[in-house]
């Protein structure tokens, strides 16, 4: 089979792309306020929810990623999905009911109440720094991953990519993208199953399934039970799952943001069930292709060619070269929607933290509506412009993909300390606080950096696995924040936002 893109799947894909274009005109009507913008007015249904919330977990990178680590280690990603649950418990326990109660559209609003603004100006630029890192990542990942389909040039798929986002989030605001997040997952969950079924017919049928060269290499596994924290055992896996996934609810506005689209308090706990218990299966389905996939490729069985040479290559070439027309189609619209939905969620949330967080906090504290809605049009075109200038300089450093990864950690360094310390009700006073932010990135930059040094500074070489590096940062700034002299007090309700 060609690698190449038959008539039938790019008419899946322009198809796809009018209907989101369709969506952003239709929704464009309903978005006369701002909070309408920013929370879809509160009336989302709660499944809905619960697929945005799921969406925004699964990026384009996620059906690349996931399955290459299945293909080049074992199932060790899935201990990250299982320590979703306590974490989810702990969110709908304690997290939802404060935020729920304190009418908090900004998640960095919390940090305010019970900290000081200082952590609120802190994490929200972390926040606005990291998000549109991540959409330039996103954008230009998934322009690389095309144009292995399509002779077109990758700063054509990605200004495409990211001008169609752009087009719907603006016009529709958070309604448009929660129900295009719908769509989305409903094509990222069909495409996902039918290339899991396609491999698992493919690697489990016959005489001698080919599945058993999986088993005989134990691809099933989650890793090593030793207590270790320098490798990808199952408790460096554990740790990080905990630790980002309390990130993700806690802390990050693209999710917390979702709480808020739903009509009571009851709806958004069950929003985070519902995105979770599809997020831990759609994990399992990707880690089984990966799988599949080793079997698949498995030496006698179909040769790869020369040129993939890692996991992360593996799945697109099955896609380019195994999967027929049409259904090809289908599963690259799949990894576009991915993308889609991630980054939507990143410029209305990008929009609406420059509007709560700064300008209504410290320029303009009584704007209007009318004037706050204009706003948040004009930032979300500002951010969506930003993370595809970003994606189209990445061309030419490619070398900085890695990089930026590791730098983006010290954008979050101390963000989680934060919420947790204020859940505790706990208080910083500015100093205090900046000082343990200071401690927490230079663990991280330490954790990032020091690796691989010379004999001479093998002392001070960082010897943990590079996955824990947030985790350091997290436990640095909570030690150093005890160390400063941290004392008690009750949380403040003065600003609400």
């Amino acid at each position: 089979m060609t690698n190449h893109l038959h008539g039938l799947d790019l008419t899946i894909i322009f198809l796809y792309a009018a209907l989101l274009i369709a969506m952003g005109l239709f929704y464009r009507r309903r978005n006369k306020t701002s909070r309408q913008f920013m929370i879809a007015g509160g009336r989302i249904p709660t499944w809905a929810a619960g697929l945005a919330i799921m969406s925004t977990y699964v990026s384009s990178i996620s059906y690349i990623a996931t399955p290459g680590k299945a293909y080049d280690d074992n199932w060790h990603p899935l201990i990250f999905a299982l320590a979703i649950f306590p974490v989810a418990w702990f969110t709908n326990r304690y997290a939802i009911p404060y935020y729920r109660k304190a009418r908090l559209i900004s998640v960095y609003g919390f940090l305010e109440q019970t900290m000081g603004g200082w952590a609120r100006f802190y994490a929200s630029l972390a926040f606005l720094l990291y998000t549109i890192g991540r959409v330039a990542v996103i954008l230009y990942l998934t322009g690389l991953l095309f144009t292995s389909f399509v002779a077109w040039p990758i700063e054509a798929v990605i200004l495409v990519t990211g001008l169609i986002t752009l087009f719907y989030c603006l016009l529709g605001g958070m309604e448009a993208v929660i129900w295009t997040d719908v769509v989305q997952s409903v094509i990222m969950i069909g495409g996902l199953a039918y290339a899991a079924t396609a491999l698992g017919v493919q690697v489990c049928s016959g005489p001698a399934p080919l599945i058993g060269k999986a088993l005989a290499a134990s691809k099933f596994g989650l890793g090593e039970w030793r207590l270790s924290l320098s490798s990808r055992t199952v408790w460096v896996m554990l740790i990080y799952g905990v630790s980002e996934n309390l990130r993700n609810l806690l802390a990050d506005q693209n999710y917390v943001q979702k709480y808020s689209i739903v009509a009571t308090e009851k709806q958004a706990r069950q929003s985070v069930w519902i995105g979770m218990l599809i997020y831990l299966p759609m994990t399992a389905v990707f880690l089984f292709i990966g799988t599949a996939l080793y079997a698949f490729y498995a030496p006698g069985a179909h040769p790869l060619a020369a040129h993939v040479t890692k996991g992360d290559q593996v799945f697109p070439y099955y896609i380019a070269t195994q999967m027929p027309a049409g259904l090809k189609g289908l599963v690259v619209t799949a990894i576009l929607a991915a993308a889609m939905s991630t980054i939507s969620s990143g410029l209305n949330c990008s929009a609406t933290v420059l509007l709560l967080d700064f300008v209504k906090r410290h320029i303009r504290p009584q704007m209007g509506d009318r004037a706050s809605l204009r706003f948040l049009q004009a930032m979300t075109l500002l951010a969506g412009l930003l993370g595809t200038g970003f994606a189209l300089l990445m061309i030419r450093a490619r070398s900085t993909l890695d990089v930026w990864w590791q730098i983006s950690g010290t954008f979050g360094g101390g963000i989680l300390g934060l919420f947790l310390l204020g859940l505790l009700g706990w208080r910083l006073s500015a100093w205090r606080g900046i000082a343990a932010i200071g401690v927490s990135i230079a663990v991280m930059v330490w954790g990032t950096f020091a690796r691989g040094l010379p004999a001479g500074w093998s002392w001070a070489e960082c010897r943990i696995d590079p996955i824990l590096v947030g985790v350091l940062g997290t436990a640095a700034m909570l030690l150093a924040a005890l160390a400063l002299g941290l004392t008690q007090s009750k949380p403040r309700h003065d600003r609400r936002s």
